[in-house]
């Protein structure tokens, strides 16, 4: 199937329920997102008279990843969901595991990005300005670096602390998607909750400094819902292990009262970066 000549802009229905709308609509094909590593197809999906835009990742359309063995990429997209909900930031567009055209796959509300908001930038100097957290060198071609840097924005402070839970091995710029009316949303966690460590993030400038006494608060609620509610939503998900070890990783965080530094044993950036 081939592209549409234009894909249009992610956009958030007002609709009170869309993950119902996601799970029971009619799913219909409009065109395949050709920059998607994996079968990612653009949809729309209506019930009842209700309408929204969504992606659909059909399990079919992945291809196996020799570190991440278990499990599917659809069901850690919809269980990374599940954890962000959890969490009451809202972080994720609503997604849903169901049935489509082309077998099980993820459905994921399209979200309407807001392009002239800057949350990362290269800038010449060692040192951000106000405003701005250092995340590292980056080589800019032509024997030149720059500085890597990201906002020092609350929104991008939770989904860092929902990264370090989730285990996410590949938060790229082009994976966060800020909206008109401030909201902030991440995509593609297909590779996440792995057991092992494999935090990949562009979103280091916060690395050692202390959690936030919110997010301490959240994290403490979302350890007991692991326990409860959530560990039972994600146990059609995930596997046993990956549950078992995204409750290590909540303990460690409380531990520890601050956000994770980067490990020697996984690189530490996404490449390519965006």
């Amino acid at each position: 199937m081939s592209a549409p000549e234009r894909i249009p802009p992610r956009s958030v229905t007002a609709d009170p329920n869309p993950a119902e709308l996601l799970a029971h609509g009619e799913l219909t094909v409009r065109g395949r997102i050709r920059e998607a590593s994996n079968a990612a197809l653009f949809c729309t999906v209506a019930l009842d008279g209700r309408q929204a835009s969504c992606v659909y990742k059909p399990v079919a359309g992945e291809r196996p990843l020799w570190d991440f063995p278990d499990g599917t990429l659809a069901g850690r997209e919809v269980a990374a969901y599940e954890v962000s909900e959890a969490t009451g930031w809202g972080l994720v567009p609503p997604t849903v595991l169901r049935e489509g055209p082309y077998g099980e796959g993820m459905c994921q509300l399209w979200i309407d990005v807001h392009a002239e908001a800057e949350l990362l930038a290269l800038v010449d100097g060692e040192e951000p300005e106000p405003g701005w957290k250092a995340v590292g060198l980056a080589d800019v071609g032509e024997g030149r670096t720059a500085l890597l840097v990201h906002a020092d924005d609350e929104r991008l402070r939770r989904l860092a602390v929902l990264d370090a839970v989730i285990n996410n091995a590949d938060r790229k710029g082009g994976h966060l998607l800020p909206t008109a009316d401030g909201r902030l949303y991440g995509i593609d966690h297909g590779v996440t909750f792995n057991v092992e460590n494999k935090l990949r993030t562009l979103l280091w400038g916060w690395a050692g400094e202390p959690l936030p006494d919110q997010a301490v608060g959240v994290l403490k609620r979302l350890r007991d819902a692991l326990d409860g509610p959530l560990g039972a939503r994600l146990a059609a998900l995930i596997t046993a292990a990956e549950i078992d070890a995204t409750r290590a990783r909540v303990d460690a965080l409380l531990a520890s009262g601050r956000h994770p530094e980067p490990g020697g044993d996984w690189p530490a950036i996404p490449w390519p970066p965006v």
